[in-house]
């Protein structure tokens, strides 16, 4: 780095500094002005061409990434994903048979796993951009692993010790309550390694390389786990229906312990076999130091009066509460996040969490309490995944022809459209017929919903910042978190299965609002929907 550069940041720093100090000289602002800094230094250093970071699309002579490389990436993504699987499968079959005739328990579970992700989602995001991508890969997989073993042991413990009879006993409740906390841990670290891998690695490994690269590992991850969608609830609805639910608990925490050991080998000769990962984690070690070295020029301006002398003002109690307030709800991740262009596609998003029409907990229970057996369950779901992979090989062939834009209005109204038959299932009379019904709008669905998952993602990495990009990925796992809490809040308060037509009703609401949401920033961007004139001219 030549020795100019830090110069030219301290100046830049001085003359940003001037203008944030008159607007304001809160935490907040510090930390947003830094943000600035750091994106300008990067556009001088690539001015200066003594850093040059290809971007997504830009051709260059960069090598392909080795083929046994990225086998290990997907050979331990399938190993991650498999665990969360089974165990998003099994927890709602655990909590209707621990308190049967009722989805209370189940909905509860769905509020503390829920409520953790979406007050400690910007957190997470914020940890995996900050510390080293080793240290980020070995607190994933300790955490998650630790996490699935006590959550087994106690669902093993509470099927095996208690019967619903028991339930005012109190290591009963202490069970229940370390069931809860366990999962909600296992899905936090769940959460840091997807943030890391699927919006991180994946984009500093596709740098230099064409778009079709970024959409096909898109793709290839998204297919992994839904294959793992596919056949985790088959195997584990299989061993529930013919051996026992304590069996799948321990099979669960058995699983867990033993395969973390290859997860992690996987993972670290991935980072070790790709310069890139270890080059661009450097370099934010770097901006990251040169960043506090140049807020103290910032800091120093903000307490010169107009006279020219130095204001020794010490924080009130006001402005203590109020900085700590932000740092404790991450506001500035918030602010972060609602400033990006592909605001509106994130909201739509997150919407599609506020929904019991997917093979979640609360409709898996509800199948079971209509007399759907676990592996007619676990087949149905299977289906749903195998219908999603498609989406996985569709989505480059239709992203290739009409844009990740169009892709995504296209889909979430193909997923509107299916769902419309679960609505339909409210009126009808035999309740069998109902559940076929709903698993069949559910499963065809997700042609629609993956495709638009994709979508989103790959709007987020064309036009998220480098800078940003881990904190907005937190963000945005908080937002689902939050509308996925308001689902299990609605559980609770609709607990009787009989009543489950209700929160049909208002899932399908929200499905309608998050498409007339994208529709509306699809119309933003492109000022129309429709090539009209196209066709028109085909008509004539």
């Amino acid at each position: 780095m030549p020795p100019s550069w830090p110069i030219s940041g301290v100046l830049i720093s001085v003359g940003f500094g001037e203008y944030f100090c008159a607007s304001s000289s809160s935490s907040s602002s510090s930390s947003l002005l830094s943000r600035l800094i750091r994106r300008r230094e990067g556009d001088l250093m690539e001015e200066a061409g003594n850093v040059r970071r290809p971007l997504l699309g830009e051709s260059s002579q960069k090598p392909l990434v080795d083929a046994s490389l990225l086998k290990r990436m997907y050979a331990g993504h399938f190993l991650s994903r498999w665990g969360a699987r089974m165990w998003e499968f099994s927890v709602g079959l655990y909590m209707i048979n621990i308190w049967p005739e009722s989805l209370l328990f189940t909905a509860i579970y769905g509020v503390v796993e829920a409520a953790s992700t979406a007050l400690f989602g910007p957190v997470v995001g914020t940890w995996v951009e900050k510390f080293p991508y080793k240290k980020v890969l070995r607190m994933w997989l300790l955490t998650r692993s630790l996490s699935f073993l006590a959550a087994g042991g106690a669902v093993t413990a509470l099927l095996v010790c208690f019967v619903p009879a028991s339930h005012s006993v109190l290591p009963f409740m202490a069970l229940v309550i370390l069931t809860n906390v366990s999962g909600a841990v296992s899905v936090l670290s769940t959460l840091a390694g997807t943030i890391l891998i699927e919006r991180e690695w994946v984009v500093v490994i596709s740098y230099g390389h064409p778009p079709e690269v970024l959409t096909r590992m898109n793709s290839n991850i998204r297919r992994i786990d839904l294959v793992c969608k596919l056949f985790a609830p088959v195997l584990t609805g299989f061993i529930i229906s013919f051996v026992s639910l304590v069996a799948s608990a321990v099979i669960l925490a058995c699983w867990n312990l033993l395969s973390v050991w290859l997860e992690y080998w996987l993972w670290i000769s991935v980072y070790d076999g790709i310069p890139a990962l270890s080059e661009t984690r450097q370099r934010k070690q770097v901006e990251g130091h040169s960043e506090n070295i140049l807020e103290a020029p910032v800091m120093k301006l903000s307490n010169i009066s107009r006279g020219g002398a130095v204001e020794q003002e010490k924080p009130n109690w006001r402005s203590k509460v109020t900085t700590s307030l932000s740092k404790l709800l991450c506001l500035d991740a918030w602010i972060v996040y609602f400033s990006q262009d592909v605001v509106l596609p994130g909201v739509s998003l997150a919407l599609l969490y506020f929904t019991v029409l997917s093979f979640g907990t609360l409709m898996t229970a509800t199948l079971e309490w209509k007399g759907i057996p676990a592996y007619i369950i676990g087949i149905a779901r299977g289906i749903s995944a195998v219908i999603g992979i498609m989406a996985t090989v569709v989505y480059p062939f239709v992203h290739s022809r009409i844009s990740t834009l169009r892709t995504g209005l296209w889909s979430i109204w193909a997923q509107w459209f299916f769902l419309s038959a679960c609505l339909a299932s409210i009126w009808i009379r035999s309740s069998i017929t109902s559940a076929w019904m709903l698993m069949g709008g559910v499963s065809a669905s997700r042609l629609g919903l993956w495709m638009f998952d994709l979508a989103v993602m790959q709007l987020m990495q064309d036009r998220v910042s480098e800078a940003d990009r881990c904190t907005v990925g937190g963000v945005q796992s908080s937002l689902q978190s939050m509308l996925d809490l308001l689902t299990y809040i609605m559980g609770i308060i609709v607990s009787d299965p009989r009543d489950f037509g209700v929160l049909v009703i208002l899932s399908f609401v929200l499905v309608s609002s998050a498409a007339i949401l994208y529709t509306l920033h699809c119309y933003r961007v492109r000022r129309h929907l429709f090539h009209f004139d196209k066709i028109l001219a085909k008509i004539h």
